[in-house]
């Protein structure tokens, strides 16, 4: 499987793309969007047009966008939200899964700490892809996006298995299934 790790931002958005067969984990690329300066359209559409290009050249079968989180500035969180939409509408207009984690799980998932320094996800980053050098942090961020998204991926489809076979369980002999906040017993 092929995936897409973006990290968007208005000025520069962060893109990693990463192969994952079994538990293996392979760096294919990475690098950066840069939008030029100048009034916002210009710079979605550079982030939109950029997107679309790394989708064809790399053809990922997924992608992951980070979560963007509540800014101290308002207006900051907003235009960074029309950045990571622009992103978004790339990857969907071109049919891709878009799955979706906060900074806390990635860095949770990568580092182990959730509250990791961006050097400590980069040299992570390094380490796990075997790369010769120390990444750029917009492009570590994309990667670790792909990264997270690589180790959630059989989880999620082991829960989404494990649902399906609750489902399928005869309610007979008085047993029936319970879900209570989030966890299922049989009652």
């Amino acid at each position: 499987m092929r995936i897409l790790g973006i990290d968007p931002g208005l000025r520069v958005t962060g893109f990693g793309v990463i192969d994952v067969d079994g538990g293996r984990l392979r760096y294919v690329a990475s690098g950066v969007i840069r939008a030029p300066a100048g009034g916002l359209p210009p710079r979605l559409k550079t982030i939109h047009d950029g997107i679309a290009d790394v989708i064809a050249e790399y053809r990922p079968d997924s992608a992951v966008a980070e979560i963007v989180f509540v800014n101290v500035n308002p207006q900051s969180t907003l235009l960074l939200g029309q950045a990571r939409g622009a992103a978004i509408t790339a990857l969907v207009a071109r049919g891709l899964p878009v799955h979706e984690y906060t900074a806390l799980q990635v860095k949770q998932a990568v580092v182990g700490y959730g509250r990791a320094a961006k050097s400590q996800v980069q040299q992570m980053v390094q380490r796990l892809l075997a790369l010769p050098g120390v990444p750029s942090a917009d492009a570590a961020d994309a990667l670790a996006c792909a990264i997270c998204h690589a180790h959630a991926a059989p989880m999620q489809a082991a829960a989404v298995a494990g649902a399906a076979t609750v489902a399928k369980l005869p309610a007979a002999a008085g047993r029936r299934v319970a879900l209570r906040r989030g966890r299922m017993r049989l009652a």
